[in-house]
């Protein structure tokens, strides 16, 4: 259920109306990788990668990314060209043990019980849908007390599926009996130093030509290339 939320009065009136309500995990419930921590477990995935002498299948900005997400996509990505079966199982297997380490340490987020406990005395279905390991979830949801609040943990399951994909959306949506229009996510939201990049600030004034040589995505097939436009993500 998209909405635009002006003050608290709107989002009270919002989940008042609801009958489901989908909880993302690190942000709303928890910070599980505060002021950068991702980092070791990033380098612990690459160096299963360097062991498998794949380190081609990484870009430059993945070489260096803290986030280990990134680092599993990219092995993942390459699936059809290479065999990295074998690879992929550990490096998923190495990161749900760290995901669960770290999940044990994680700072709850203020409010979130609160709003968790709320919810549910009031009979609204809760689920959680993370990018996370599952397992992850449970034992951080379970060591607060809350594993009870929450009739589904939905979480990773194949590295091609994550978030933004709808995948695990819609898996928590069918086990909760619950249309989409029916129910509220509270995605990730964290805005200070060292949390996960959700934000994007946009200068309306900038000028820039679109260069398809500077395209990301493989297919750069567009008729606005040399175009001149205003206003760009910065």
């Amino acid at each position: 259920m998209p909405a635009d939320l002006a003050d608290a009065t709107d989002v009270r009136d919002l989940l008042t109306a609801t009958r489901c309500v989908l909880f993302d995990f690190d942000g709303p419930i928890c910070r599980l990788f505060p002021r950068g921590a991702s980092a070791s477990l990033a380098d612990e995935l690459r160096t299963l990668v360097a062991k498998f002498g794949a380190e081609d299948l990484l870009t430059a900005g993945e070489r260096g990314a803290i986030d280990p997400h990134v680092v599993l996509r990219a092995v993942h990505r390459a699936r059809r060209e290479r065999d990295v079966a074998e690879l992929l199982d550990l490096m998923e297997e190495s990161l749900t043990a760290g995901e669960v380490d770290a999940a044990r340490r994680a700072w709850p987020t203020p409010y979130a019980d609160v709003l968790i406990e709320g919810l549910a005395e009031r009979h609204v279905r809760l689920a959680v849908v993370t990018n996370n390991a599952p397992e992850a979830a449970r034992c951080h949801l379970e060591l607060r007390g809350l594993r009870g609040r929450f009739a589904a943990v939905h979480g990773r399951t194949d590295p091609g599926l994550m978030k933004p994909e709808p995948h695990v959306v819609l898996r928590a949506l069918d086990s909760l009996g619950c249309a989409p229009e029916d129910a509220v996510m509270i995605d990730a939201g964290t805005f200070s130093i060292g949390a996960r990049a959700d934000v994007t600030l946009i200068k309306p004034d900038l000028e820039w030509t679109i260069d398809t040589t500077l395209f990301q995505s493989m297919s750069r097939n567009t008729p606005f290339h040399g175009w001149k436009l205003k206003g760009r993500a910065v």
